[in-house]
Formats: structure tokens, sequence, C-alpha cells
């Protein structure tokens, strides 16, 4: 056994170092050029970025993205990520920001979620995170301070108001213009913070609807904007949204974020960044879209240009790619581009194992070792397939000309709704001929909240429509 875990260790180190040095040697030309919602995405070390229930500061030209590094085997704490980033597109890690700790309540077999950041007026940077067991029977808001952007960050234990840890689990957190910082509570509290953002000074919202998880806040003009979710564990639900013109309010509900349905594009939220610039500010909506139990590798990403006209908030349509010009704030749909090969070009594809052509486009299978693969020159590939409420969990892997592995990630493909999207896309890569391979697991995404309902995936389907391949040496 210990042979066997050492020759995985070191599989694992080769892959990580081959991408690495494909990636850096396409640097000039950037891994991404744009932001795809739904995809893992990779860093500059070549592994798979995780940063859940995240927030992003701005600081000296560059945005900071804090996060949950999560694990794929339990929900477990297991480390605060920093990334950052020049273009939001291609991000760099910098470090465990607060990593688990030897023991105490951010422990081995704890829970930390929903890390936020902010740089306090004395020039401290605060972070805040919901703290608990992994019975959710201890909760309470937590902080930790460091005097760099990128840590370390050392826990100080829980934000006391009035002497008393605030004990409740969903939070976010707000600074506001004048340097004022808030704390926010699933169901609507907000809590304003002492100067130095280490206790509350006093409560300025109480709860007003029930549920409403992962709040989040922001301000336009005079404005501020309330989003929170629904309360159905990991699994997406339609957010909606609350306006008023004082954080003490009155609040008014204003509707969801998103067409009716559309579980605010398969994502709950966690952050809204302002990008301001020379022309314009993007306001970006940032959501997860969970994949218990595979959270580290499965789970994504879904951030979107939020529309926003007076107390009218709303993500119309779905972009898979688009990018934001960060020097001028102003936003725009991109395309992918490449050759794109349909799922019914057998000459192109490979099938292995039991594939049925369940639609005009989409090519399926739910038995577990069955692959699909395709041998092309290029510098990236992609594909899309159908999502849908048996969708189950699909290894994705390519290989460089030398027979060696650059890329190894998992891809979720449940939905509620049946959907064909982007699933996969590899960061742009040195140009060499290359083996894409994708097979059926025969793993899913499925799990039970705190009152043993359960959610998630009926099956474990993977399917293919089409297969995108860039040959550009960009």
């Amino acid at each position: 056994m210990l042979i066997i875990i050492r020759r995985l260790a070191q599989s694992i180190l080769i892959i990580t170092f081959v991408l690495s040095t494909s990636i850096t040697s396409a640097q000039s030309r950037k891994a991404y050029n744009a932001i795809h919602s739904g995809i893992p995405w990779m860093d500059n070390q070549g592994k798979t970025l995780s940063a859940h229930g995240a927030n992003i500061v701005r600081e000296n030209g560059k945005y900071y993205l804090f996060g949950e590094y999560k694990t794929d085997s339990a929900n477990v704490f297991n480390g605060f990520s920093c990334y950052s980033s020049t273009d939001l597109c291609n991000w760099k890690f910098e470090s465990m920001a607060l990593p688990v700790q030897p023991a105490g309540k951010l422990g081995p077999n704890r829970v930390g979620e929903r890390p936020k950041v902010m740089k306090c007026p004395t020039g401290e940077y605060i972070m805040y995170m919901h703290v608990d067991t992994l019975g959710y029977k201890d909760q309470f808001v937590g902080y930790a301070t460091s005097p760099k952007i990128t840590g370390p960050y050392t826990f100080q234990g829980a934000l006391l108001f009035e002497g008393n840890p605030i004990r409740q689990w969903d939070m976010g957190a707000f600074q506001d213009r004048d340097g004022s910082g808030y704390v926010l509570i699933h169901g609507g509290e907000i809590y304003k913070l002492a100067n130095d953002y280490k206790s509350v000074k006093e409560k300025v919202n109480e709860t007003m609807t029930s549920g409403f998880e992962s709040p989040v806040i922001f301000r336009k003009d005079s404005l501020y904007y309330f989003l929170g979710s629904n309360l159905t564990s990991w699994e997406r639900n339609d957010n909606y949204y609350f306006t008023a013109k004082s954080l003490q309010g009155p609040w008014i509900k204003r509707g969801l974020l998103a067409p009716v349905g559309s579980l605010t594009w398969n994502s709950q939220c966690t952050f809204v960044l302002p990008i301001e610039g020379t022309k314009d500010t993007t306001y970006m909506y940032m959501g997860d879209r969970w994949s218990f139990p595979k959270q580290n590798s499965a789970a994504t990403y879904v951030w979107q240009p939020l529309i926003v006209n007076g107390t009218s908030l709303s993500i119309p349509v779905y972009l898979e790619a688009w990018n934001v010009d960060v020097s001028t704030g102003m936003a725009s749909p991109t395309l992918l581009e490449g050759t794109t090969i349909e799922s019914a070009n057998m000459h192109r594809i490979k099938y292995s194992g039991n594939w049925q052509q369940d639609t005009l486009s989409s090519r399926s299978s739910d038995v577990k070792g069955a692959s699909f693969s395709i041998q092309f020159q290029g510098t990236q590939v992609g594909f899309y397939g159908m999502a849908r409420s048996n969708g189950g969990y699909a290894l994705v892997e390519l290989q460089n000309s030398n027979g060696q592995t650059v890329f190894s990630s998992i891809v979720d493909m449940y939905c509620k709704y049946p959907i064909s999207t982007l699933k996969f896309l590899s960061p742009r890569l040195s140009k060499d001929d290359y083996t894409l391979t994708v097979t059926v697991m025969g793993e899913r995404g499925n799990w039970s909240d705190k009152r043993k309902r359960l959610y998630g995936s009926t099956g474990y389907m993977v399917s293919l429509n089409k297969i995108v391949i860039d040959q550009n040496d960009h």
C-alpha cells in the first residue's frame, strides 16, 4: 500500500510539473483569454483553482481572491486560499492564507466556510468566516488578522457583539465608501464593525426573512442591494434580492436575479465585485456551483456581469465566456474560437464502451469505464455536453505527444434541468499533438442536509455534444 501511495504522489507531481511548464511557456499569450463560468479553472501552477464562498479585494492594481480550499472527500475545513490576478481571468496561487490549525476551533475535523477579507482603516487585513463543527452544532462568526493581504492570517477566535459570539452560520461582509465595515448574516441581519474591525459596534438591521443564505451586499450610487439564496443546502436555487437607501432599511423585496427556473444559472451567490474603470463600472456577480463530494475538483464558479438599473438587478442571459477591461471597466461577451467536431463524427472521435445517440446532437453513457477520445494538434481544447438531473462525474485527461498527462480534472454533468453547455476547457498550452480522453467514472454528486433531505444527481450519465479545438498559437 505504501508503494502505491508513493507512486500516486509521484504521478501527481509529474502531472503538475508538466502542465505548469506548458502553461509557463505560454504565459505571453495567457492561459485564458476570458472568464469562463461552469468549468474547472487552472492556476499558474497547473492545479485546479479552489476558492469557494469567496470574495475579492483590489489592492495596488491586483485582484486578490479568497475562498474555501475544498477537499474531494468531506466537508472538513481544509484552509482558506488566496490567489491574485491582474485581469480576473488568469490566477496565481499566492498562499494558503489561513491553513488548518493544529487544534482548536479551526483545527482538524472542523468546519470553516465563506471567508471574507477587508482592509480596515488602520491598514490591517481582517478575514471573517463561519466556524462550526461537522454537525453544525457550534456555529459562530470568527475572524483572523494579518499585516499583509496574502497572509498568513492569525485566527483570533469569535467576533464579539456585546461580549458574546454571533452564533449564526452563513455570513458575508461589506465595506461602505466611508470605510465602515459590516458583517452580514443569513436572514438579513447586519452588524456594523468597530473602527478596528475586531468587534461589533452595533446591530443595524434585524432578520427580514427565513433562509436568505450566502448574504451579499453591494452599493451603486445611493442604493444598496442585498442578495441571498433560498435554503436548499448545496443545491442550486433561484436567488433573490432586496434594495434600500440605507443599511438600516427599510428593505424592499424586488424579486429574482435571473430568469425563474434558471436556478441563478445554477449557482449560489457569494459576492459582487464592482470593477471601476475610466469609462464604466461593471458589477460582477460571483456564485458557486457546488458539487459535493468532489468540491475541490468538480465544483466550479459562475461569474457574470450584472445589469443594474435603478432598483432592477438582473442576469438575463448566461454568458459562457466574457471579458472585462479592468482599465475601462467595460464588459463584453466573447466567443470560443476553434474548429468544431460534432459528437456524431466517428472518424475523429473514438468511443469505447456503450454509448447511445440519445438526442440529435448528443451521445451519452452511464457505464463506468466507457470513454471517448480525440487526437488533435493545437493549443486548447474544450467540449460541450448535456448536463441533466442524472448526470455524473467524468474524468478528463489530456496527454501530449510524449504520452505525458499534462492535465487531469473531473467535471460534473449534473443539472436539475437539461442544458447543453461548455463543461471543460483546457488552459492554453504550447502547440503540440495531444490526446483528449473523457471517461465515465460511475460516480455522482449527491448529499443530504441537516434535516436528512436528499439532493443531487440520480445517475451517472456523461454526454458529448461537440468538441472545440483551437489550433492557433495566439
